[in-house]
């Protein structure tokens, strides 16, 4: 697969090759992707939410009532949950939501992410992700000019200063370096640009790994 590449000026700065077994994959399995994002998700919640059991609420264990003879029913403590004040049954604790998936998977996850972007159209290949200035209004006005209004942006080993700056402000458009590249920020925004220097790096990655 052949697309062109563009600058950050609207204009054509030649074309590069894509790997058809990175990008041009027919048959995108939603099921592989919803798994791979459930999972990331799954990952990054803190799960920090936490109740008050039996053996912590400050409330007295000592018996309510006699066991027998009041003609109601029997309770020892009035940190039950029925009680006002007691503690909840079976309530959220402390715990990581985590669980594992295979890195085949992972890895098949993102091929069939980009390929779906590939597939739709929605992937552009960009010269450089650089400006010489952290101007936001212009780089808000130059991915206007390329149609980008919601979109992630894979600018390569490292993001260049002067472009995260200008971009950090600008809604819906998501910067990150080669390293951060994952499948849930690819699904959520509507255009991946992916520089010449990402492309590269992704193909030599998959490269390594079927070596390997």
């Amino acid at each position: 697969m052949k697309l062109d590449v563009i600058t950050l000026a609207g204009g054509k700065a030649g074309s590069v090759d894509l790997d058809d077994a990175i990008f041009g994959i027919e048959e995108v399995r939603a099921d592989i992707l919803a798994r791979c994002v459930n999972w990331q998700l799954a990952k990054r919640r803190a799960g920090t939410h936490k109740v008050q059991t039996r053996n912590e609420n400050s409330r007295t264990g000592k018996k309510m009532y006699k066991q027998k003879g009041t003609g109601g029913a029997r309770h020892g403590s009035r940190r039950a949950p029925q009680f006002v004040g007691g503690s909840r049954a079976f309530g959220p604790v402390v715990r990581s939501h985590a669980f594992d998936l295979p890195k085949k998977v992972r890895a098949l996850a993102l091929k069939h992410a980009l390929s779906s972007k590939a597939k739709s159209g929605s992937l552009i290949v960009l010269d450089q992700a650089a400006i010489d200035a952290p101007k936001t209004a212009a780089l808000r006005t130059q991915l206007e000019g390329l149609g980008l209004k919601n979109a992630l942006v894979i600018a390569g080993p490292a993001v260049d200063a002067n472009f995260a700056l200008a971009a950090r402000n600008i809604p819906n458009v998501d910067v990150l370096p080669n390293a951060g590249l994952n499948v849930y920020d690819i699904l959520r925004r509507h255009t991946l640009v992916l520089t010449r220097e990402s492309i590269a790096a992704i193909q030599a990655r998959f490269a390594e790994k079927e070596a390997a």
